[in-house]
């Protein structure tokens, strides 16, 4: 592993490995910060011990970021274009990953401070939006091309339309349980709330079958908060290691031959797709290249490129080019493979928007989602060992510092106390959401989607909300994004004053 870090001077790598614990250390807050979305119902409605509950929340977190896969990592990643990814230096890119670092963390814990149910997830975001506007004006470049646009703007989609999904869904079923589960005397019980539980039957813990499903959903929210947010934590090392180590990380450099191979193939499958359907595709590629694809590449040389749609063409007969007889990207200078991975991305790109097309049919959005998979195998993956230490950090984490935050979504987001049914709508409607987000690659705020289900249970169910803890939580809602934009683009802009 040590080989990939090759090349770098002793302060910048010092400086890379201080990175690293920066990022892990962000990780662990982001673990205390949010476990309380995963313990605060069972800990309120007493399904299980404060300790087991931590314990089973910072295990089933571990699980959800071994398990949960990289499609919300990469998008984190491509929030940054790759050309400014890869042309900022290491000293520039150190200073850019310490300043996101420091405002997400800053940010985080005096939100935690406070018992604010405030998202990891939005400041994360607002600090590598930040980084890269205030890189745009101080190097007078386009703003447009500082971020990747769509990416963000799915993103920002995602973040906004989830607590609003959590708290509909929250309130339909809860709704659902009133009307339907509510015939018996032994079927009322779900809706009490603890202290009325325990002044009616005389005993603490709720019915044995709720109590099971209240522990259920709860690691649901555990793993699907660990497949979403351990996933962030994942794509910042990577995002770290691509901008600072460009030459070892920039692609996979353990792809076996076979990998190349399946990457090669996909590459001419695409041309041959693009050929067959010139007609169609003239506002996606233009099918003659720009400029002419080179016929032959020094090991060193890489002729200048940029990616948009008449260089689609462009871009799979230099891909193809370099792919020919490959077998290891060790083989590439570390300069081709950081053009391997631009032509790579621009061709998944173009691959993509042929996909949305109304026109192209059923079978072929399959087959070009098939092609756009092979193509990125080798570039968003993600070492083991990267994996497991987020994981680890992440459930540590989880082991500390939940109360404050648990508090709040047990206590004080309702006027009146939760009932068993409040608490498990809630978390099935989170783990059910979060968990789809996580198979669909779009990043969402873990502590958003369950303290809104919350309040939708407590506005449908008849109790109302405490209306100061939710304006406070939708300050911290609103407010986050702005903030740790313009923290982390000051540290930006500082540390390139005094570097």
């Amino acid at each position: 592993m040590l080989h990939l870090f090759a090349g770098l001077d002793f302060h910048t790598g010092l400086l890379l490995i201080l990175a690293l614990l920066f990022v892990l250390f962000y990780e662990a807050i982001n673990g205390f910060h949010d476990t309380a979305n995963a313990v605060a119902t069972v800990i309120y409605t007493r399904a299980m011990r404060s300790q087991l509950a931590v314990m089973m929340a910072g295990v089933f977190n571990f699980l959800g970021v071994i398990l949960g896969g990289l499609s919300v990592a990469y998008a984190i990643v491509h929030l940054l274009p790759t050309d400014l990814l890869l042309n900022v230096g290491s000293t520039h890119g150190l200073a850019m990953v310490f300043s996101m670092l420091l405002a997400a963390i800053i940010w985080n814990l005096g939100t935690w401070y406070l018992g604010l149910p405030a998202s990891s997830s939005h400041t994360l975001i607002g600090a590598i939006i930040g980084v890269g506007l205030t890189n745009a004006l101080m190097t007078h470049s386009s703003v447009v091309d500082a971020l990747n646009i769509p990416k963000m703007i799915g993103i920002f989609l995602s973040l906004i339309i989830s607590p609003i999904v959590g708290m509909v869904l929250a309130g339909t079923m809860i709704f659902v349980l009133r009307r339907c589960w509510n015939g018996t005397q032994k079927r009322q019980r779900i809706h009490l709330t603890p202290a009325e539980r325990e002044k009616k039957d005389g005993k603490k813990k709720p019915p044995f079958w709720t109590r099971i499903a209240l522990i259920l959903s709860a690691i649901g929210v555990s793993f699907s908060h660990g497949a979403n947010d351990g996933q962030k934590g994942i794509g910042l090392i990577m995002l770290v290691l691509i901008g600072v180590a460009p030459a070892g990380f920039v692609l996979n450099m353990n792809a076996t031959g076979y990998d190349i191979t399946r990457t090669r193939d996909a590459v001419s499958h695409l041309q041959q797709y693009y050929q067959q359907h010139a007609d169609a595709l003239p506002h996606v590629v233009a099918q003659t290249p720009l400029v002419p694809a080179p016929t032959d590449v020094a090991p060193s040389a890489v002729a200048e490129f940029h990616c948009n749609n008449g260089h689609a063409m462009d871009a799979i007969n230099r891909a193809q080019e370099l792919l020919t007889n490959l077998q290891s990207y060790n083989d590439l200078a570390p300069e081709q493979r950081s053009h391997m991975r631009r032509l790579l991305m621009c061709v998944a790109d173009t691959a993509d928007r042929a996909a949305k097309l109304d026109e192209t049919s059923g079978a072929d959005k399959r087959f070009l989602g098939d092609l756009h998979s092979d193509l990125l195998q080798t570039v968003e993956y993600a070492p083991i060992w990267i994996i497991v230490a987020v994981a680890l950090a992440l459930a540590l984490g989880t082991m500390i510092g939940w109360k404050r935050v648990a508090t709040t979504i047990g206590e004080k987001i309702g006027k009146k106390g939760m009932t068993y049914a409040q608490g498990l709508s809630a978390q099935v409607t989170s783990a059910v959401s979060i968990g789809i987000a996580s198979y669909t690659g779009m990043p969402v705020s873990t502590t958003h989607v369950l303290s809104s289900a919350v309040a939708g249970t407590m506005l449908v169910d008849g109790g109302g909300v405490q209306s100061r803890t939710v304006k406070n939580i939708a300050m911290a809602w609103i407010l986050t994004l702005p903030v740790c934009i313009v923290l982390s683009g000051a540290l930006y802009w500082l540390s390139l004053k005094l570097i």
